[in-house]
C-alpha cells in the first residue's frame, strides 16, 4: 500500500474530518474521493472542450430522425 502526506491546518484538518464524517468515509476514503471526482471532472472538460473545438470547425447537427436513417433505426 503507498501513502501520500498531506499538509493541512489545524482548520483545514477539522474542516476535512468533519466533511468525510457527514460523508460517512474515513479521512482517507473522503479525500481519495474527492481527488478521483476531480481527475475525472477535468478530463470530461478537456474532452468536452476538444469535441466542442471540432463542432465549431465543422458545425453540422443532424435531427434524431436524420439519424434514424442514417444507420437504420
Amino acid at each position: 500500500m503507498s501513502f501520500i502526506t498531506l499538509r493541512a491546518t489545524p482548520e483545514e484538518k477539522e474542516l476535512i474530518q468533519s466533511t468525510a464524517s457527514l460523508e460517512g468515509k474515513t479521512v482517507s476514503e473522503y479525500i481519495k474521493s474527492v481527488i478521483l471526482e476531480k481527475i475525472e471532472d477535468d478530463y470530461d472538460l478537456k474532452i468536452g472542450l476538444a469535441a466542442l473545438n471540432e463542432f465549431e470547425k465543422n458545425p453540422v447537427t443532424y435531427s434524431s430522425e436524420e439519424v434514424k436513417k442514417m444507420y437504420d433505426f
